[in-house]
Parts: structure tokens; C-alpha cells; sequence
């Protein structure tokens, strides 16, 4: 059964029909395909040989005004597919519609929705009259391949949005605008953080410059010492691997598809080729490392963790900046467990979690539950019904009873067990999933791994899949956007910048410079022959979280002027106090958070 859409998704469902009805009305010439309401909008498909621009979307928008004011009523009519067949005929518009038609199985209903003279082939459902659309704005044009195929034509697709209210509507762009001026890959450009040679490394393989390897190193750092203190053991596994090995773990009938090509050897004298994989994923490895010695319940959990890098061939057109890359460098980590351990092991990984959350300053959050589809058993998924239920049943408890936030979402589990994907929103409200929880109850056996149990019998360990920081790519590109640049002190690539008000001076702010880092401190001096505007404005630009400012008062008094990105003038005080200070900040980790330039 169709689920019902709320009243925002109608709203934005008949801003999609309206959108269509305005394209057509200025290109009759177009082919539609689909427009379904988002969580943040609607867009539309479009086949059409004008390029759309973006004084066309101000056009469009116009005349989408003018059907409004119309107040065109949405209405429903069922059909039989004959009917339908004949319908999308009529209207011209059977380049698309009829394969969508097709997609309708035999015995449901078939309905299309009328506004005006428009005419969609549609489940609904809508408003009572387009009137009821009062603010709404077209945001973008985008190239999509039809049904999300490269294979296939790609189309235009107009992307909108649409609230009850235009005070609703006004902060969104609002916090749009701000999402603009915290793209990662602008400020990463800006910040020197990392850089893509397309044409001589490859598409997706980001090269990190100095000041994004700091924020590598310190999120390491963090999930070293996190680690530790939970009880994991660290781990190294090769980048590569024979096909034997992802064939064993059931990845490559699933996956291939997203893996690099194979790289064939020959392997022995007899000159059998043998093929390898740049690894996708760490877990087959992991596998391994836990079958290489005999195991007993007394050794259980077993948490072994990597930052290894793995590699994945996604789709060109699907790259983005640090959110979408074919080289990754993962949080990773694998938990094997007795079903008695599950609940508590699960549950710290979540905990966990939470830790991160608090830390970066990330107060919204959801765990979107992922459950499989029985009827997709051995397709989609590993076939054991069983299995399938206890697990998730497991997993739902451990939601349950710890209270955190979470929502279940069907048919969208890994091939091998029910998994718990991390939404978070930025400081300004943007969502980004970046991190990843699964039970997987299918591979060990698989691999054969065992334990002891007490009684002497064999089992088979259940192992959760963990990656608390996801991948450093798309976590980094999140934290540039969260934080807008202005890192907290601790995670900064440059912690301190040191000006001197003169060449002076440049004596005394050398052996500040070299106090701080000699204790570990990531402090410069500008001892660049300029006025101390010029540096402060530089200093700003390059969003530095702590400036010294050194004249001869301070030299000779041994202190520092500070002002902090955060706090603003914090005013004179001795240099040892401020490297004490500043050093709390640093270990501590302390949140700091400026929402806006």
C-alpha cells in the first residue's frame, strides 16, 4: 500500500505538476519523465534539445506564478491500462510515460491527475487547487540519466522547493546562501586543504595538501586514543586482493559493479592467471586476520580496527568534491561477538557515537534503521529468513532500550544483515549521512571462522561493522561545511599565527614561535614586511582560531596580545599563560563554534 504523503510532500508534489505545466506551456516540445517530491523540494525530468539556463528558470517560474493564480484544480481519475496507454498517447508524452506505465504492476490502480491542461500520469496525491502553493522558488539545473542509468539518455532535471509559508521558504534560502559560503570544496581550495588532478591522477582521487593531512592526522588521533581506551586492537591489511577472497565474502555478485577492474597475473609456472581487486572494503581482510589463530569464547569480542584505504569505481557523473570519491581512507572496524555480547557491543558502538556528536558540536541526529525485503531473499539479500529476523529484532531492541533517536527504513539493509546508516545536520541545518553500523551474520560462516564455546562446541561469531567517523573524505568534507572552515583550536591546521608589529620585533616573535612548538603547538609568524592591518586581515582570511600580536610592550614584558577568532580581543596576558591556556584547548578538545564570518 502507498503510504501517505504529508501535507508539505503534497504541497511540493503539485509544485513538481505546476513546474511541468509551466515548461510545457513555454517548451511544448519537451518529454517528461518523473517529479516526485524530496525532503527538501521537488524536480523534474526533462527531454528536451534547448538547453535550459538560468534566465529560463526565471521564465519558468513566471509562468508557474500565472498557473497558480489560475487556481488550476488538481483532479484524480482511474483508468484502465488500456486507457492509460491511450491517454499518454493523446497528450504526447509517450517517450517516458510509457515505460513508467509499464512499471505499475498488473492489478494495481492506475490513476492520472488533471490541472488545467496538464495531464501526469501519477499515484498522487496533490492539493485541491494550485492556490494553495504560495512560496515556492526553482533553486538549480542539474544533468540526470534517465532512471539513474548511465547507460541511458541523460536529462535536465529542475530542481525547486516549496513550504506552507514564505517565512518557511525565506529561511531555507537563507540557510542556502550560508551553505554556499561553506562549500568544502571552495574553502577547501581557499584553505590550501586538498586538490584533484583529473587528468593525470583520475577523477575522485583527492591529493591532500598539508594543511587537510593535519585534519586527517588529528581525526586518527582521536579515534586512536577512543579506540584504546574501548578495548580495540589496530590492525593493517594489504590494498589488494585475489578474486577468491571477495568471491568467499559474497562481494563481488553484489558489488563488482562499484570495484575497480580486475588486474590479472600470472601466478604460477603454469601460468594460470589470477586475478586481483583493488579492496573496496576491509572486512574480507579482517576476516582473515581473525581465522589466522584459534579462537575461544574467552577471547570474545574481538575488535580489530584499520584505517586502511580502499578504493571504489563510482560513477563520474556521481563524483563530488570530498563527498563522493573513489579513494577513501575508512574509520574501520569489526566487532566479532557471541549473540550474548551482541546487545552490549552494539550499544557502546552507538554510544560511541553519541561521544562524536558532542564533540563536533552535532545537537541533530537520526539512526536510519535499515530492514531487508523478504520478498528479495537471495536476490538482494543473503537468503536466510531466519536470521534476517532474529538480527534486526536484536538491533531493534538495542534502539529501543538505549533511547536513541532513531527511524526504520525498509528494503534498504547490506546483502548480509540489517545496518544503522548516521544521519547528522550541519551547524546551519544541512543533512549528511556519514558513518555506518551493520550486523553481519552471513560472512563469518562463510569464511569459516569459529570460536570455542564453554560447553566445547563450535560456533560462529555474529560481527558488527562499524565505521563511527565513516570515511576521512566525506567526514572532513562535512566538518569544513559544519564549521565553515573555522576549526576548533585542537583540529586547526594552523592553531597560532604570530605578528609582529615590526622587523623589531621579529627576534622576540621567532622565540615565541619556537616555545610553541616545542610543545607541540601549530603556530607561524608573519614576519612578512607589511602594516599590521594588512596581517590581521590576512590572518582573518585564512581563518586562524588564535593571533599574537607582539609589539615592543610585549617583548619586553614577555606576553602576548591575543585575539581569538572565537572570543574575539582577549587582551595581554604572559606568554606562559597563554601556552597554558591554549594547551588545555588542544588536549581538552574544547567545542568551538562560530556560525558565521
Amino acid at each position: 500500500m502507498k503510504e501517505q504523503m504529508t501535507p508539505l510532500e503534497e504541497l511540493r508534489h503539485s509544485s513538481a505538476h505546476v513546474l511541468a505545466t509551466a515548461v510545457l506551456r513555454l517548451f511544448p516540445e519537451a518529454q517528461l519523465d518523473i517529479g516526485p517530491p524530496t525532503d527538501t523540494g521537488f524536480y523534474y525530468d526533462f527531454d528536451l534539445d534547448h538547453k535550459f539556463t538560468a534566465e529560463d528558470l526565471e521564465k519558468i517560474e513566471a509562468e508557474m506564478k500565472r498557473v497558480i493564480k489560475e487556481n488550476q484544480r488538481f483532479e484524480k481519475q482511474e483508468v484502465s491500462r488500456e486507457e492509460a496507454i491511450q491517454m499518454i498517447k493523446d497528450f504526447g508524452q509517450e517517450t517516458y510515460k510509457l515505460g513508467r506505465l509499464e512499471d505499475i504492476p498488473e492489478g494495481d490502480a492506475i490513476s492520472f491527475y488533471r490541472n488545467g491542461e496538464f495531464l501526469d500520469l501519477c499515484a498522487g496525491t496533490h492539493v485541491n487547487y494550485t492556490k494553495k502553493i504560495k512560496a515556492f522558488k526553482l533553486l538549480s539545473i542539474a544533468g540526470a540519466y534517465h532512471r539513474g542509468d548511465s547507460k541511458n539518455k541523460q536529462l535536465q532535471r529542475i530542481y525547486g522547493t516549496a513550504f506552507q509559508t514564505k517565512e518557511e521558504l525565506a529561511e531555507y534560502l537563507e540557510m542556502l546562501e550560508e551553505a554556499k559560503k561553506r562549500d568544502h570544496r571552495r574553502i577547501g581550495k581557499d584553505m590550501k586543504l586538498f586538490s584533484f588532478d583529473a587528468e593525470q591522477v583520475g577523477p575522485g582521487l583527492p591529493l591532500w595538501l598539508p594543511n587537510g593531512t593535519v585534519l586527517i592526522e588529528e581525526l586518527e588521533k582521536l579515534a586512536k586514543e577512543t579506540e584504546f581506551k574501548a578495548g580495540y586492537d589496530r590492525v593493517r591489511t594489504p590494498h589488494v586482493g585475489k578474486e577468491s577472497l571477495y568471491l568467499t565474502s559474497g562481494h563481488l555478485p553484489y558489488y563488482e559493479e562499484s570495484m575497480y577492474p580486475a588486474m590479472e597475473f600470472e601466478e604460477d609456472a603454469g601460468g594460470e592467471k589470477v586475478r586481483y581487486f583493488l579492496k573496496a572494503m576491509n572486512c574480507p581482510h579482517h576476516h582473515k586476520i581473525y581465522a589466522a589463530s584459534p579462537r575461544s569464547y574467552r577471547d570474545l569480542p574481538l575488535r580489530l580496527t584499520e584505517y586502511g584505504t580502499c578504493y571504489r569505481y563510482e560513477q563520474s557523473g556521481e563524483l563530488m568534491g570530498l563527498m563522493r570519491v573513489r579513494s577513501m581512507q575508512m574509520n574501520d572496524a569489526h566487532i566479532y561477538c557471541t549473540e550474548d555480547q551482541f546487545e552490549e557491543e552494539f550499544n557502546a558502538v552507538n554510544e560511541m557515537y553519541l561521544k562524536y556528536f558532542k564533540l563536533f558540536g552535532l545537537e541533530k541526529y537520526l539512526m536510519r534503521f535499515s530492514t531487508h525485503d523478504p520478498s528479495k531473499l537471495g536476490d538482494k539479500y543473503v537468503d536466510n529468513a531466519e536470521l534476517w529476523i532474529q538480527t534486526e529484532d536484536m538491533v531493534r531492541q538495542v534502539l529501543k532500550s538505549s533511547g536513541i533517536n532513531y527511524v526504520e527504513v525498509p528494503n534498504e539493509a547490506a546483502f548480509y544483515g540489517p545496518k544503522i546508516d548516521v544521519q547528522v545536520w550541519s551547524a546551519i541545518g544541512r543533512e549528511f549521512t556519514i558513518a555506518t553500523n551493520q550486523v553481519d551474520f552471513a560472512v563469518p560462516a562463510r569464511f569459516g571462522l569459529e570460536y570455542t564455546a564453554s560447553d566445547n562446541s563450535k560456533q560462529t561469531p555474529l560481527c558488527i561493522h562499524r565505521a563511527p567517523l565513516g570515511t576521512h573524505e566525506r567526514f572532513i568534507g562535512f566538518l569544513i561545511e559544519h564549521f565553515g572552515g573555522n576549526f576548533p583550536t585542537w583540529l586547526a591546521p594552523e592553531q597560532v599565527r604570530i605578528l609582529p608589529i615590526s622587523d623589531k620585533i621579529a627576534d622576540y616573535a621567532k622565540r615565541v614561535l619556537a616555545e610553541l612548538r616545542s610543545n607541540g603547538v601549530r603556530a607561524t609568524a608573519d614576519l612578512n614586511a607589511e602594516k599590521l592591518g594588512a596581517k590581521i586581515r590576512r590572518a582573518e582570511l585564512d581563518k586562524i582560531p588564535n593571533t599574537l600580536i607582539v609589539g615592543a610592550k610585549e617583548a619586553e614584558e614577555e606576553k602576548v596580545s591575543v585575539r581569538s577568532r572565537f572570543d574575539g580581543d582577549r587582551g595581554a596576558m604572559s606568554l606562559e599563560e597563554f601556552k597554558g591556556d591554549i594547551l588545555d584547548t588542544i588536549q581538552s578538545r574544547k567545542l568551538q563554534i562560530k556560525t558565521k564570518d
